[in-house]
């Protein structure tokens, strides 16, 4: 997949790719947030419709959730970064991604400019497929009606397709942050069309998991942007950047330690990597949720924190060997 990442001034790039790819696009617009099961079925229909026509088919996303400019306040945890984003839309087999700052101009810019501007000037496009649900432009102004009815002027086909539905209710990403928020990871899994899983560099702790209960954990320092799901400890795997990409089971840990920090302290995502000896520190590792097991508690004993650590991994065993 071709990967477009356009400068805040110009659309240059997009339209030499528009140009070298024949001068016309079959295109889809959103955040992207999640590349969940809803996504992935627009993205097959696009696939569909721009080979039928023999055009591209193109992804055109954003390099932050508008909410981050628009309402920083109210700007959601991200449940994939741009570069997973990027990933998951590479495989879903289209074409290319257009990468697109969203910017105070684009803040600020009409849904009838910004057809003008990317769909028509700079991408030639003549089929826009969205979700029946999509919005866009300056106060979210633009619809899907909208935009066929300004695709009728200016020579291109706009194709909305109706919202995927899981155990009865349409699937967003909205609804996956609040399934994550719950502790749902086997949900999320069924919203997303895979395990939810963050990355993060290895980073050194306070030396308790290994020296002092058994246990020793790699610490990763996941990027603030990302949603962490609900605190409490959990089984899944634990997948190695080294080049070989070593998957390994893990009992996973996120929360505040409150057995050695009753006031209270940040929020840290831990995972004991099971039948393991090494050393992590400086490596990219990603964390892949598979099942909540209990919530994180605090014990008055270190031994009764040893006790459940060793359930823990028990149980960790169980639910994977069922997998």
């Amino acid at each position: 997949m071709e990967v477009v990442a356009e400068p805040a001034s110009s659309l240059e790039a997009t339209r030499s790719f528009a140009e070298s790819h024949g001068s016309a696009t079959a295109i889809t617009i959103g955040t992207y947030d999640g590349c969940h099961v809803g996504h992935r079925a627009l993205l097959s229909r696009l696939r569909e419709q721009a080979a039928k026509r023999g055009l591209p088919a193109v992804a055109v996303t954003f390099d932050r959730h508008p909410l981050a400019l628009v309402r920083p306040e109210a700007a959601p945890k991200l449940l994939t970064t741009l570069g997973e984003k990027l990933e998951l839309l590479a495989e879903s087999g289209i074409d290319a991604t257009i990468v697109l700052p969203f910017d105070e101009r684009r803040r600020e810019e009409s849904a009838r400019d910004f057809v003008d501007e990317v769909l028509v000037s700079a991408l030639h496009s003549r089929l826009v497929v969205v979700g029946e649900n999509f919005r866009f432009g300056h106060d979210r102004d633009g619809s899907v009606a909208s935009l066929a009815a300004m695709g009728e002027d200016r020579g291109f086909a706009v194709m909305g397709v109706p919202l995927a539905v899981v155990e009865g209710e349409p699937v967003s990403s909205t609804r996956i942050r609040g399934v994550l928020e719950s502790g749902d990871v086997r949900l999320a899994a069924l919203l997303l069309g895979r395990p939810y899983s963050v990355r993060g560099e290895v980073e050194k702790g306070d030396g308790r998991a290994g020296s002092m209960l058994g246990y020793p954990t790699a610490n990763c320092r996941v990027p603030k942007e990302r949603l962490l799901p609900r605190e409490g400890i959990y089984a899944g795997f634990y997948r190695r950047f080294d080049g070989a990409g070593d998957l390994r089971r893990a009992a996973i840990s996120v929360g505040r330690r409150p057995t050695f920090y009753p006031g209270g302290a940040g929020v840290v995502v831990e995972a004991h990597l099971l039948d393991f000896h090494g050393d992590l520190y400086g490596e990219m590792g990603e964390i892949t949720f598979v099942e909540r097991l209990r919530d994180e508690e605090a014990f008055e004993e270190v031994e009764a924190l040893v006790s459940a650590m060793r359930s823990d991994v028990a149980r960790v065993r169980r639910v994977l060997d069922g997998l």
